[in-house]
């Protein structure tokens, strides 16, 4: 007798105008549930990743260069992520409001995919409760609190795009195949066109034609080789979209050695890490709490805790594959589960983050799936009531958990509460700290915090040193902690810099912070600042004059707004043969650029005063130079030298030298000039002679003012 063959579903047509009405309320319910639960996150504040993924993205300015995103960050390698963002960008900027009523948006798309697959499948069972059941399902997995972190943090949109993609492979899938007509194609093509912007959204979808596979054979054709004969094109198509892949992972290099085998985490190490995670997972997808935002970058090390772990996930596996084999419901399910957490969950280290929540985001749905299904098999009629009350406790717990997310230290402040060990959150939140008036001291003990538990945090290094330097006493403190950060961090521009900018206020250490600040420069040569802060520094050495002009012209060419740079080359050109004139321009750019600036009104002054003809223009910048700043001891002096040169106003010369001596007594230069215009005034002779001998009590050997002196005390023969 021939063996039998599994049998072979033939397609049947699951929904009549009735059922379309009752899925469209349900959908209708689905969206508005879902839209009440996160209606109140659109105002969340770009954090962590978002910072760099948005406001530090270059290629979302445009959007011919969105879909070549840059590399070490959230959006490598995923183009179509990028593009999302970017069109968020073109439509709002950095407004956080569009981005947050995207993320909602794909949310919610994806749970009205996930509704039409369950609610198909079940129908195709011949299930009466076929939408009810897929509305509990949906509606679970929509409003658990476990997804806040891929729909509210803006840059896990990575998770709930993909998450969408991946759902809407499945979902056109199974309608073309429902009705195996040349109307079905399209679905098809939907179907292939799902599957490859899922690719480059996220490599968690590389698993997604084999679940397609795995549905068709356990819903559809009910065997492998069915399967295949049936839709062999549309697996052809599915598995192209494999091709995607290599290119866009290579292309990020490792990500910086933060992902795959050539970072600092061994695959096993990383691997026994995630035993504990997926029971984890499994314990917050039945009772979400406490739930973490960030957990750190921690490895688990060998334990009996381990071990049981790995026993529990192994039988779980095992369990699922035989039912797998036997082609049942939850063998497909448990396949779904570790097909989706595999990527990011298993051999393959991704050191930034050794456990994320945002994993569970798709994972979630076949636990969801095989909860409700088990619920309406044991509770029947009473389930939808049942699965309707624990909606509502979920929906009350997602609200209470997006309004952590309402501010960026109300979120770090919560994962260190919750998990203390974590150096990052600590470092996080010390640096949020440092950002609020009269809180240096507590950002000061995150940092130490996070360097207790991690010595060579890199990063902690750098953000306590600089939060000390601004402390009075410390400085030798920072000093240590900069130098610190640039043995961790080597290639770090700004820790070599702002080492450098504190070495400044170190006696005898010129030499070193003229090298931090070349170092910096050699990392990232268009940085304006460090050009600048080198040009002042050889500006103050014998001999590098024109290297501190080459570095105030970079600083300038690459930031041609930044005042000080064209100030201060305009007083190393002054000083240069023949640049008198190019000094005026730059010192004019200056005033143009920031007219309130007192020092560069005095220094053109400066320079007028000794150019031909221009004695008027230098006495106007003298005084605008003291209305900005009437204590500027330098522009009185200034004005008084050059007002005693215009006949008529040695009064207004004699005022403008009295003027400086006030701010500054012990002045011999300005009591020299003050006796000279003195000595060209009838009756003030006396007054002169005063000032002469104040120049020798602090200039003994003045020999101006002796000759000076001794020619008023020598009656003429």
């Amino acid at each position: 007798m021939p063996a039998q063959s599994a049998p072979v579903a033939t397609p049947v047509r699951v929904t009549s105008p009735r059922a379309d009405w009752t899925a469209l309320a349900c959908a209708a319910a689905l969206a508005a549930l879902a839209a009440l639960a996160y209606g109140r996150t659109f105002s969340v504040p770009l954090i962590f990743d978002d910072v760099p993924a948005i406001t530090g993205n270059p290629t979302l300015r445009h959007l011919g260069t969105a879909l070549r995103p840059p590399i070490d960050m959230t959006v490598s390698a995923r183009p179509i992520l990028n593009l999302s963002l970017a069109l968020n960008y073109a439509a709002g900027g950095t407004d956080v409001r569009g981005y947050h009523a995207t993320n909602l948006a794909i949310h919610i798309l994806a749970g009205l995919a996930l509704f039409g697959i369950v609610r198909r499948t079940l129908a195709r069972r011949g299930s009466p409760a076929a939408s009810p059941a897929a509305f509990s399902a949906a509606l679970l997995w929509l409003l658990h609190p476990l997804q806040t972190e891929s729909v509210t943090y803006v840059v896990q949109r990575a998770e709930s795009l993909m998450g969408l993609f991946y759902l809407l492979t499945l979902y056109c899938f199974i309608r073309g195949a429902e009705a195996e007509t040349p109307a079905s194609r399209p679905w098809y093509v939907l179907s292939i066109a799902a599957c490859l912007l899922g690719m480059a959204t996220k490599e968690v979808m590389v698993s997604a034609p084999l679940i397609v596979l795995l549905y068709d054979r356990a819903f559809l054709a009910g065997n492998l080789g069915e399967a295949w004969r049936r839709h062999w094109r549309v697996y052809a198509g599915l598995a192209a979209t494999w091709l995607i892949l290599p290119y866009l992972v290579l292309s990020t290099h490792g990500r910086g050695g933060t992902a795959g085998y050539g970072g600092a985490v061994p695959w096993w190490s990383y691997a026994l890490t995630q035993f504990p995670a997926i029971i984890h997972y499994l314990r917050l997808s039945l009772w979400p709490h406490p739930l973490i935002f960030d957990y750190g970058r921690a490895l688990e090390a060998p334990s009996l805790q381990v071990a049981a772990c790995a026993v529990a996930v192994a039988g779980l596996a095992a369990a699922f594959a035989w039912a797998l084999f036997r082609n049942s419901a939850a063998g497909f399910l448990g396949a779904a589960f570790f097909a989706v957490l595999a990527p990011s969950s298993s051999i393959v280290p991704v050191v930034t983050e050794t456990m994320a929540e945002h994993r569970m985001y798709l994972a979630l749905a076949p636990v969801v799936i095989l909860f409700v299904a088990g619920t309406y098999r044991w509770m029947g009629r009473a389930a939808l009531p049942f699965c309707l009350v624990l909606a509502a406790g979920l929906f009350w717990a997602t609200l209470k958990r997006n309004d952590v997310y309402s501010t960026e230290e109300g979120i770090w402040s919560d994962t260190v509460a919750k998990r203390p060990d974590n150096e990052r959150a600590h470092n996080n939140l010390g640096y949020l700290l440092s950002t609020e008036p009269g809180r240096s001291s507590d950002a000061i003990s995150q940092y130490e915090q996070a360097l207790r538990l991690t010595p060579d945090y890199g990063q902690a290094q750098y953000n306590l040193g600089f939060e000390l330097a601004a402390v009075p006493g410390r400085l030798g403190e920072a000093v240590a902690h900069y130098e610190e950060a640039v043995r961790l961090m080597p290639d770090d521009a700004e820790a070599h810099y702002d080492l450098a900018v504190a070495l400044a206020s170190v006696p005898g250490r010129s030499n070193e912070m003229i090298a931090r600040y070349r170092e910096a420069l050699r990392l990232k040569p268009d940085y304006p600042e460090a050009h600048y802060n080198l040009g002042c520094a050889l500006m103050a050495m014998p001999g590098q004059q024109d290297d501190a002009v080459a570095q105030f012209e970079d600083a300038v060419r690459l930031s041609p707004g930044l005042a000080e740079a064209h100030y201060n080359l305009g007083r190393v050109l002054e000083t240069a043969p023949g640049r008198q004139g190019d000094a005026i321009a730059h010192y004019r750019e200056a005033l143009r650029l920031k007219p309130d600036y007192p020092e560069a009104h005095y220094s053109l002054a400066g320079a007028l005063q000794f150019s031909p003809g221009r004695l008027d223009e230098a006495i106007s910048q003298y005084e605008a130079a003291l209305r900005l700043r009437p204590d500027f001891f330098q522009a009185h002096f200034g004005l008084g030298s050059a007002l005693q040169a215009v006949p008529g106003r040695q009064d207004e010369a004699v005022s403008q030298f009295e003027a400086a001596l006030r701010l500054k007594p012990d002045s011999a230069a300005v009591h020299l000039d003050l006796a000279l215009v003195l000595l060209k005034m009838p009756g003030r002779s006396g007054e002169a002679v005063a000032h002469l001998s104040q120049v020798l009590l602090l200039q003994p050997g003045n020999d101006m003012a002796r000759r000076v002196l001794e020619r008023i005390r020598v009656p003429a023969r």
